[in-house]
């Protein structure tokens, strides 16, 4: 169960939760807390949340991660806000703030408390009437040479703190934008010049993303967006700033955490990577089975114009690389014709990379539908009308994020786009492909069913293989193989961009991804290998293969590279570790099966050896391999 899930309120849900830390039911309690914060979020829940978390640290599975704010404002009560809000996704965040004002200070000394605090994500929260008081008060007296002067000396002091950061840190960096005043210093006469107040702001903030983007693991948070979805008045409380430095409305509180968790999800990999949907009353209103494909209601004019852009939204989100699928109780032919025949469906057939359309039990289809797709039953997410299927998947799937949709079907498509599992920090040229590559996988699949060994089925599917160095062209997806590859990750270690470029310019590693193509298609980029010498011993740190190559050898076409790029640097032995996670069984024998020496064995892991003057690691002969230029052979 997830924070976008919801139950009937209990009237004692806290002494419930408390019941159960004592009884030693973790993963109730834990269960329990995700539901008391998805209905009561805000100020007066969050102590609690985070209090009986603290309980729980020892009994739950949590990633630790670090977040250094700097900030020109008061940021404090948001603190527990986020803390409460990670915890129910699994994170345990730990917050250290920089003093008030200081954030330069910060980020130029190399002694300071934000670099010895080592953070795995910065903030830099900074209002334009901190950092420039005369473009937010003292506007109507500047000239046009003044503004821009003052706009620069804003834009050039970003760009050296940002780089400066960069070159300090590894950690993530968010960036916040310069919110546009809620009443311009020249009232409507400010849109009426070309240098008006507002222009000069968004000058500044179109400058600030060029400046993000040249830097790797920068990103910008749009706060000026985030103020104006709630309304700049509603948002802010003169009150308030004036007397605590604190530009949050009681009503606004929540806004700025849970933006900061959009950010925190992927930059964890704690995101979904498929959304499953029901199709009666989610994708389109009425029941198929008893209104027939003229009545139910699906267009372009209301009440139909809700689903058409709750579907509108999902196709947006398979651009991202998040999979679509159905998981419906409903009569197989009556659902294909409304998906194939309907005037007012955008979504179709091909949209979908897995169907389960049954009278069965959901919760099943949902197990088989991650079967299919060979991805972990905790990254799909569930989208359902019914509060009663809803509730059976809970209690039978706990681990499936299941999105509670609002009675309005209006609200649908705002439920979707704010559900922070959904979010991503960049997008490969795989991502967009994503769903016409499970659509290939199909075919490989059914194809093998023809064959009696698996042998003869790779030489059939032609598969071709290219081993590259790191490029810029491919840091983002490397990095994001390394942050969401679960089940064929030896190690499990997660790298930011930053890291994975510092390691690629270090002459002690190797950093290469793996691309494969078939005659089905190109699979696009789809393992990687992180490699560092120590004396005549070259130390596998990360291996890693996509979930949807697995099985079909191209992890020993990888391996065989790694071995023979060893021995061309005069290296003796090839050395590499599993450590055990709850998701990476199927990579368990890899080093045993491939002819290593088990070395050592303990909680945390194996460690295996490999002699590369006794035994070679040929590439399958079905394979075609191919070194790419830069990559070492």
């Amino acid at each position: 169960m997830h924070p976008t899930s919801t139950t009937d309120k209990k009237p004692d849900l806290r002494s419930e939760i408390d019941a159960q830390i004592a009884a030693g039911h973790a993963e109730e309690a834990e269960r329990h807390l995700r539901d008391l914060w998805a209905d009561q979020p805000g100020p007066a829940s969050a102590a609690f949340v985070c209090s009986r978390y603290e309980k729980l640290r020892e009994r739950i599975p949590l990633l630790q991660h670090r977040i250094a704010i700097l900030r020109s404002f008061t940021v404090e009560p948001l603190v527990p806000l986020l803390r409460a809000s990670a915890f129910c996704y699994g994170i345990d965040v730990t917050v250290s703030i920089g003093d008030f004002n200081a954030y330069a200070q910060e980020i130029l000394d190399g002694n300071s408390t934000l670099y010895a605090f080592d953070p795995h994500t910065a903030v830099l929260a900074v209002r334009i009437g901190d950092i420039a008081p005369d473009l937010w008060q003292g506007y109507t007296a500047l000239t046009p040479t003044g503004v821009e002067s003052a706009s620069e000396r804003v834009l050039s002091s970003f760009e050296e703190w940002i780089r400066i950061f960069r070159r300090r840190s590894q950690a993530a960096l968010l960036v916040h934008t310069f919110e546009q005043p809620t009443r311009p210093a020249a009232g409507v006469l400010d849109f009426q010049s070309e240098h008006s107040q507002s222009e000069a702001i968004r000058i500044i903030n179109r400058q600030l993303q060029r400046i993000v983007s040249q830097q790797r693991g920068v990103y910008l948070l749009d706060y000026d967006a985030l103020v104006a979805r709630r309304g700049r008045t509603h948002s802010f409380d003169q009150r308030k700033y004036l007397m605590a430095r604190l530009p949050f409305s009681a009503e606004s509180l929540m806004d700025l955490p849970r933006e900061w968790l959009r950010f925190l999800l992927p930059l964890t990999g704690k995101t979904a990577k498929a959304l499953v949907v029901d199709l009666d009353n989610t994708l389109w209103g009425g029941i198929i089975g008893e209104d027939g494909i003229t009545g139910i209601k699906l267009g372009s004019e209301y009440p139909g114009a809700a689903y058409q852009e709750l579907q509108r939204a999902m196709l947006d989100l398979s651009k991202r690389g998040i999979l679509l699928a159905i998981c419906s109780k409903n009569n197989p032919e009556d659902a294909m014709e409304v998906l194939e025949k309907h005037p007012g469906m955008l979504l179709r057939p091909k949209d979908f990379a897995a169907m389960r359309i049954s009278w069965n039990d959901k919760a099943q289809g949902l197990r088989e539908i991650a079967k299919e797709l060979n991805i972990g039953i905790d990254s799909v997410a569930f989208l359902d009308d019914n509060p009663f299927e809803r509730e059976q998947v809970r209690a039978s799937l706990p681990e499936v994020i299941v999105i509670n949709l609002p009675p309005d079907a209006l609200e649908y498509v705002a439920t979707v786009r704010d559900c922070p599992v959904f979010e991503r920090l960049t997008v490969s040229a795989e991502d967009q492909q994503r769903t016409a590559i499970y659509a290939e996988q199909r075919e490989r699949s059914q194809a093998q069913q023809r064959f009696q060994s698996k042998e003869d089925f790779y030489r059939f599917l032609e598969q071709e293989a290219e081993i590259a160095p790191v490029s810029p062209a491919t840091l983002a997806r490397i990095t994001q193989l390394t942050q969401k590859t679960n089940q064929f990750n030896l190690t499990t270690h997660r790298y930011a961009e930053q890291q994975i470029s510092e390691m690629s310019a270090s002459p002690e590693y190797q950093v290469v991804s793996i691309r494969v193509r078939d005659r089905y298609g190109d699979q696009g980029l789809v393992g990687m290998a992180v490699t560092r010498d120590q004396a005549e011993t070259c130390e596998i740190d990360t291996l890693l293969l996509s979930c949807r190559v697995i099985g079909r050898t191209v992890e020993t076409a990888l391996l065989s590279y790694l071995a023979q790029n060893a021995v061309s640097r005069g290296l003796r032995r090839l050395r590499g570790r599993f450590i055990p996670s709850k998701k990476n069984a199927p990579a368990k024998d890899f080093y045993a099966q491939h002819g290593f020496r088990l070395a050592s064995e303990g909680e945390h892991g194996s460690e295996w050896v490999l002699d590369l003057s006794e035994r070679a690691i040929p590439c399958p002969d079905w394979i075609k391999l191919t070194i790419s230029n830069g990559a070492h052979n």
